[in-house]
This record gives C-alpha cells, structure tokens and sequence, in this order.
C-alpha cells in the first residue's frame, strides 16, 4: 500500500526534503543556549572582581562554549538519529531521525562546530599563554562527541551528568576565569558548581522527557536508572544545592575580598540573590514536582536555562555589590 510520502533513500534522507530554519533551530536548542554563556559571564565577573577583566579573552571563551555546545547538540542529532534512539521520541523532530537532511551533513555540521571552537580557544590560549589549556579543549570536544557518539557513548551509561557538571561547570566557569586572572580564586568554585548543578538540570528534564522510550533503545540515563520519582527529586535537589552554591560564593567572597564590609550588607545581597532566582528557579521545578511529562516538559528546559543564565548575572551583580 501507498502512503503517498516520497521513498526514504538509503542513507535515510527524503528526496525531497529541505532543512528548513525552524528544523535547524530545534536541532541547535536555542532554547538552552543562554546556558552556555552563563559559566563564562560569571568567570568574567569573577576576574573583573580581582581587577583582571579581559573582554576579547570573555568573547572568545563565549565563542568556545557556544561552539561546543550547538556541536555536541548536532553530534547528538546525528548519533541518536543513526542509532534508531530518536526513532520514537517526544519533542520537536530532529534532523537525522525525520530523514530531512543527510545524515552525514549533520555529521559535518558537528564537526565544524567543533573545528571552531578549536580555532576560538587557540586564540584564547595563545593570548594567555596557558599552552596546557589545549589539552583540556580536546578533553571537552571529546566528551561532546562520545556523549552519543562511537561504540560504547557514555551518555546511554548513565554518566552524561558527569561530563555535563565537568566541562559546562567547572570547566567553563573556572576556566573563563583563569585565562584572565592566571589562577581560580576559592570562593568561585562553588558558584561553578552551581552552574553545574543547572546545566545538569537541563540534561535531567531532556532524559525525563524521553524516559519512557529510552530504555527501548539501550539508553539508559540517569533519569532511567533513578526512575520517574527519584529522577523528579534529583532534579529539585540539584536546583536548591546550585543556590546554596551561589549563596555559599557571595559570602565566601565578600569575607576574602572585602573583610570590612557590612555583615548586613552581605546577607541583604545573599538574600536578594536567593529571592530572585528562587523566583526563577520555582518556574522550572513546579510542572517536575507536578508530575509533567513529554511535551509538557519541553518548557521546563526553556526555564532551566533561563535560571542558568539569571544564576549567572545576579551573582556577578550580587558580587559587585559586595566587593566595589
């Protein structure tokens, strides 16, 4: 029987398809993008508290986190859509699994994100003279390639948390702050673990939307293993620990850099960083403790990012009014 759709060609692309705009923009998420400049605003924060604020070294640790994020989201279009994943899923289409584009033209598409973001944090590299940083590019394009990606993808193990709390956390955060500064300072290392946490609330409201079809694929993320109830409390306990996090940072700061300053100064801040985001925050953690799933999730990941993004300048914002 006829379906009257065109034959799919072998190498699962329709020849009539065309990737349209809004396609490509599903692929990219750019919803979730805001949450790849957030780490880097608040490294720069950081160093501009310290007096060693760099806006060319900022831009192009920008460009290096946004690279590296919109690649590994194709590299997970792609990676999926051959293996069958994305087959039975709840969402917007992608690219490789509708058939609208060459599954090898996403492939590229990846890739030349990844070869920008190499070029990017060469030149970020060479302007800080930290030539060991190139190890820790190559680490991080390889954790967005095999998230889905080679024979054994660590993301369907259970482990794309890990890699996400890594690079988009502490490695981002602490980074951007580093090629500007030449050291980490204490007190940002748990701010960047908050900013973790959130991009880890991303990944975890993504595997929950699809944890019913999953498993069938042999992917097992950590929302399959927790399960439905556990998956759903993790997710609000990453949220409350990432703004104990921040809170933790601004204290710690305003003690280390400004010891004279005002106790109830400091946790007038504190309180007004708290009550922000927590505003934010409660948009994304009501539909999850509500029980939402499948499409009705889909929102919570434009609000997951928007808190990582909100995190990320009310605590520079709460830092200046701390330290200056």
């Amino acid at each position: 029987m006829t379906t009257g759709r065109p034959a799919a060609r072998p190498d699962g692309a329709r020849p009539d398809a065309q990737p349209s705009a809004t396609s490509w923009s599903e692929v990219v998420r750019l919803r979730t993008l805001p949450a790849a400049v957030a780490p880097v605003i608040l490294g720069a924060g950081a160093a501009w508290a310290l007096g060693a604020f760099s806006a060319p070294r900022t831009l192009l640790a920008a460009g290096v986190a946004l690279a590296l994020q919109i690649g590994s989201n194709l590299a997970n279009d792609y990676s999926d859509g051959v293996r069958g994943t994305d087959d039975e899923r709840t969402g917007p289409p992608r690219l490789t699994a509708s058939g609208q584009v060459d599954p090898r033209s996403v492939k590229l598409a990846a890739f030349g994100c990844f070869g920008a973001a190499g070029l990017l944090g060469l030149a970020l590299v060479g302007l800080s003279g930290q030539w060991w940083l190139v190890a820790v590019g190559l680490a991080a394009v390889a954790a967005a390639w095999f998230y889905t990606g080679g024979p054994r993808p660590y993301g369907y193990a259970g482990l794309g948390e890990v890699f996400v709390f890594i690079f988009f956390g502490l490695v981002a955060t602490a980074g951007t702050a580093y090629v500007q500064v030449g050291s980490v300072p204490p007190w940002l290392w748990p701010a960047a673990c908050g900013i973790g946490l959130i991009a880890c609330c991303l990944l975890m409201v993504n595997n929950l939307r699809d944890i019913r079809t999953d498993p069938a694929h042999g992917k097992r993320t950590l929302a399959v293993r927790l399960g439905q109830a556990r998956a759903r409390g993790a997710f609000v306990l990453m949220v409350v620990v990432a703004l104990a996090a921040g809170a933790a940072c601004l204290v710690w700061a305003a003690g280390a850099l400004h010891p004279d300053r005002s106790a109830a100064v400091v946790l007038a801040v504190t309180a007004g960083f708290l009550a922000l985001t927590g505003a934010v925050a409660w948009r994304a953690v009501r539909p999850v403790l509500r029980g939402a799933q499948g499409l009705a999730l889909i929102p919570v990941l434009r609000d997951a990012g928007l808190l990582e993004l909100v995190y990320s300048l009310l605590l520079v914002a709460g830092l200046a009014a701390v330290l200056r």
